[in-house]
């Protein structure tokens, strides 16, 4: 008797795929990054990536890294987390994100005000930085769940 294939993907495993797929709409020439929100039940609520918000054409901003805030990218880019989560229509609570990146300090304020309950994330590069370290402090206050998975076909 046939029975269900024992090689098929994790979930973790398939929202990365997807968290590093839709990081490829990314116009960033330097970082490309990707956000899945899914419920407990797991079915995507949300996705994103990183880039300017609505409307905003990728040519009428700096793509900058080094210069004064505003004629850098920093001033302007919308986070994979938060697009993905702006995209869930406030269906977050209780849900878990997956992300490329491990989520800078803003991004963890809006995770854990979204009511999102656990983060899943491939690479933590930036684990060093301030905006990192505040991140790790406030998800351990808020009670939010980390884990690092290492998606297998990136």
């Amino acid at each position: 008797m046939l029975g269900p294939r024992d090689n098929h993907i994790s979930w973790d495993e398939c929202f990365m795929r997807i968290a590093f797929t839709i990081a490829e709409r990314s116009k960033d020439p330097s970082t490309q990054a990707g956000a899945v929100v899914a419920n407990p039940e797991n079915v995507v609520v949300g996705m994103g990536y990183n880039g300017w918000p609505r409307g905003i054409d990728s040519c009428d901003l700096p793509w900058d890294r080094e210069g004064s805030l505003e004629d850098t990218k920093y001033a302007y880019v919308c986070h994979a987390e938060e697009n993905a989560i702006y995209n869930a229509n406030n269906t977050t609570k209780d849900c878990k994100i997956y992300c490329t990146l491990f989520p800078c300090n803003e991004c963890a304020k809006t995770i854990i005000q979204n009511g999102i309950k656990e983060v899943i994330y491939d690479s933590n590069k930036y684990d060093d930085s301030p905006a990192v370290k505040a991140s790790k402090k406030m998800f351990k206050l808020a009670g939010v769940s980390l884990r690092q998975y290492s998606c297998k076909n990136k």
